[in-house]
């Protein structure tokens, strides 16, 4: 199994499970759990900006249209950069598959007309210049990761569970750039709304829902934000922002494909 974390920003639909009553007895293997069983959308289209804030508190805007589409238990996403002009038609395609299975992504980019396959050990680099990585932008393994829960916190007026999730090997924490994270999660739907990423040299990222929608029965963060320190400064920083969605419309599977990105826009 795999958990959804930041999941694209499209974090699932409500548990049928009644969370509140089930607190006192839950561990946090079973949180995790519920985490990674909620539901999503077959297929999910949107429009995303991006801002990326510099250590001086200088700010740039990207914007992207992104596609995903389950195949069976695996999804597949694309989306490509239509502004401004620079990373324009750049694109990204991920197959992220649900088993053990390597995740296989791969970058376009319209200056050398051919699509690039992202290397595992690349994938801890970051994702165009933001604070996500792009072992971000898929899940991760649950069995990859011990878990510990620690305590009850609220954020933003909900109650969640803290859990710490250790990963069990160099490996996962080479493909991920992360030493230790902690997960808070809502008791009332077990969305995932922050996380503290624990890296080397004192850095930490730090991954906040600003906004979270119920949208045609599906919670979506419309608004997140990854900030990334060393110490107690602050480094840079990424807000994503998400809008014009639209669930379970009829996207063609070869949209997905190596040739559609290289198509480009």
């Amino acid at each position: 199994m795999k958990i959804r974390l930041v999941k694209w920003l499209l974090l699932g639909t409500l548990s049928v499970i009644a969370p509140v009553a089930m607190a006192a007895a839950m561990t946090a293997e079973q949180i995790v759990a519920q985490v990674d069983a909620l539901e999503q959308a077959n297929t999910s289209a949107s429009t995303m900006q991006m801002i990326l804030v510099d250590k001086k508190g200088k700010q740039r805007s990207r914007t992207m249209a992104s596609q995903s589409k389950m195949m069976g238990d695996d999804e597949y996403k694309l989306l490509f950069f239509t502004a401004p002009a620079n990373v324009k038609g750049t694109g990204f395609l991920t197959y992220d598959y649900v088993g053990e299975k390597e995740d296989d992504q791969w970058l376009y980019l319209p200056a050398l007309g051919k699509a690039k396959r992202i290397a595992a050990a690349d994938k801890s680099g970051s994702f165009m210049g933001s604070d996500f990585t792009y072992a971000d932008m898929t899940q991760r393994n649950l069995d990859d990761y011990s878990y510990k829960l620690l305590q009850e916190k609220e954020v933003s007026g909900q109650l969640t569970w803290v859990i710490e999730s250790t990963p069990k090997s160099q490996l996962v924490i080479d493909a991920t750039g992360y030493l230790k994270s902690y997960l808070f999660v809502r008791q009332d739907n077990f969305v995932v709304v922050q996380a503290v990423h624990l890296m080397p040299d004192n850095y930490r990222k730090y991954m906040s829902v600003k906004q979270l929608e119920n949208i045609d029965g599906i919670w979506v963060a419309t608004e997140i934000e990854m900030k990334t320190t060393q110490g107690k400064t602050r480094q840079h920083s990424t807000i994503l922002k998400l809008s014009n969605i639209t669930n379970n419309q009829t996207i063609s599977d070869q949209t997905f494909s190596l040739r559609e990105l290289v198509k480009g826009l």
